[in-house]
């Protein structure tokens, strides 16, 4: 029986707005740069992988502030790559440091406060698990969904990121769930589902653009409205 349910923070329950689509295109319309904004959203994707897997290997948290520049000048080069616009590494630099200067707050995506209401109003536990190293408590408040949720862990408190043990164990022990009572929602293959499965959580991957045709060993959503059908078949419809 799943008790429980934890939520990645980014692309799972929220989003930037400006959109970083209009950001990247405007950002590469300043340098002269034609940038093909219906192909943003994949070039994204690609990057985000990028990001997740180096990530986990060292946190951008725990590196210089050179380093962290030259690795997001490459999740740019990447970005670009994959939206079919191939620039050099200065470049790329360039266009990040540009696009960063435009002011950004998240907002929730229009499916997320229906489904967390619906959710938490059939007895589930829910939480968020965000790498974020800020405060989620005023955010999720400000956010309208903190009324939703039983816990909000950060990778500071934890002591670790995701895809690693100790912030997904952190959860159940704040909920007092057995890993295999819980299900845990993520964009991100690598930090989501790997790291979920990894304590014996189920992990469900929410795939919003339907980019992501090469998972195939995990439940996959494309709504967060999705995500009550799913597990009124758990836990076979989970495996």
């Amino acid at each position: 029986m799943i008790k429980a349910i934890s939520f990645d923070f980014y692309n799972t329950l929220v989003r930037f707005w400006p959109p970083l689509d209009e950001i990247q295109h405007s950002a590469c319309r300043e340098l002269g740069l034609n940038l093909d904004i219906e192909k943003v959203e994949r070039g994204y994707l690609v990057a985000d992988v990028y990001f997740n897997e180096e990530n986990g290997r060292q946190p951008l948290a725990d590196r210089t502030e050179e380093d962290r520049l030259a690795f997001f000048s490459r999740y740019e080069q990447i970005l670009l790559e994959n939206a079919g616009l191939p620039v050099s590494l200065d470049l790329a630099k360039n266009i990040w440091q540009m696009a960063m200067t435009v002011p950004k707050d998240f907002i929730a995506f229009d499916d997320t406060l229906p489904a967390l209401e619906s959710l938490k109003s059939q007895g589930y536990r829910l939480g968020v698990l965000s790498n974020l190293r800020r405060d989620m408590g005023p955010l999720c408040k400000k956010l309208g969904i903190s009324q939703y949720l039983d816990f909000c862990i950060n990778s500071a408190e934890a002591g670790a990121e995701k895809p690693h043990a100790p912030i997904f164990l952190a959860a159940l022990k704040r909920v007092s769930v057995e890993p295999g009572e819980a299900v845990h929602v993520g964009d991100q293959y690598h930090s989501d589902v790997l790291g979920a499965r990894g304590v014996g959580i189920h992990p469900v991957l929410i795939d919003r653009g339907g980019w992501q045709t090469d998972v195939d060993d995990c439940p996959k959503i494309s709504s967060l409205s999705d995500l009550e059908s799913l597990l009124k078949g758990a836990p076979d419809s989970l495996s």
